[in-house]
């Protein structure tokens, strides 16, 4: 599986199956980065919200395997509606990180965190921030450039404003919680998906019916709920820094039958617990 590749609208390949980074210490990033590339992994993904840039770039400089060999996304932050300062950002990221260019990087999200789901959809805000990312594309910094948390309203205003089209969506989509339109939407128009918290980030362990399919498949929770993205054609993203569920993660060369992701799309499970007070787990859109 973890040479198993997409490919972006402009040719570039991409893993199917990432490494996610999220809450990874930035002291701890880099061991993580390479223990998942011992493993196999050459998808790693970070953001600069994360505050772990330095770490994982230290981990793709150091892990022994060719830069090129290795692809690695990062997210403009949020807050970031402006030309000026999109421009300085993706300059800091290639900065931290230590690296001559990016592979991916995506706007975070089209609304910064604390305006979460407000009326306004900062169009113009993302146009010129998405305008440094075309820019930087351009100039061989970044290799291609997406959205993460993009609505059907927001990937239109880039769809029909901007020189080049968004190439990715990374969304939050697992068994329970699946956005459907939104990533048929995407899909229709020549988008990649990639999905983060492919295991609803653990809750989603404690739910019965789930377990009682994973094992009948032989596999476990995790295994069965990244599989279960994989068949939705979209990138799998979760996250560890744990080796052996970065291992774990990893083994999914089965195949859900027709009629069990047919149960598997209507399950509903939307608990997050403690996570619920993060924006994208918070129920609102």
């Amino acid at each position: 599986m973890l040479k198993e590749t997409m490919t972006l609208p402009n040719g570039v390949a991409i893993p199917k199956l990432a490494l996610g980074t999220w809450m990874i210490d930035d002291d701890k990033a880099a061991e993580a980065v390479k223990a998942a590339v011992e493993i196999g992994y050459r998808h790693i993904d970070t953001a600069q919200a994360y505050g772990n840039e330095r770490g994982v770039g230290e981990g793709v400089r150091t892990c022994g395997i060719p830069r090129e060999e290795i692809f690695v996304q990062t997210k403009l932050a949020a807050e970031v509606k402006d030309y000026e300062g999109a421009k300085a950002a993706i300059e800091g990221s290639l900065e931290t990180m230590g690296l001559d260019y990016i592979d991916l990087m995506i706007i975070h999200s089209p609304q910064p965190w604390g305006q979460w789901a407000v009326e306004d959809r900062f169009f113009e805000g993302n146009l010129a921030a998405w305008k440094a990312l075309e820019e930087a594309l351009a100039a061989g910094k970044l290799r291609a450039i997406g959205v993460s948390n993009f609505q059907v309203p927001d990937l239109d205003n880039l769809l029909e404003n901007a020189a080049v089209k968004p190439m990715i969506n990374q969304v939050l989509a697992h068994i329970g919680n699946t956005p459907f339109e939104l990533i048929d939407y995407t899909q229709s128009k020549g988008l990649l998906v990639e999905a983060y918290s492919p295991i609803a980030h653990g809750k989603i362990l404690d739910n019965a019916e789930i377990g009682a399919m994973a094992a009948r498949y032989g596999v476990s929770i995790p295994q069965l709920c990244i599989r279960y993205i994989l068949q939705l054609d979209c990138l799998a993203l979760p996250k560890t820094g744990n080796p052996a569920h970065m291992q774990a993660n990893a083994e999914v060369d089965f195949e859900i039958s027709a009629a069990d992701m047919d149960v598997l799309k209507a399950i509903t499970a939307r608990d997050y617990g403690d996570a619920s007070v993060f924006p994208v787990f918070s129920g609102k859109a």
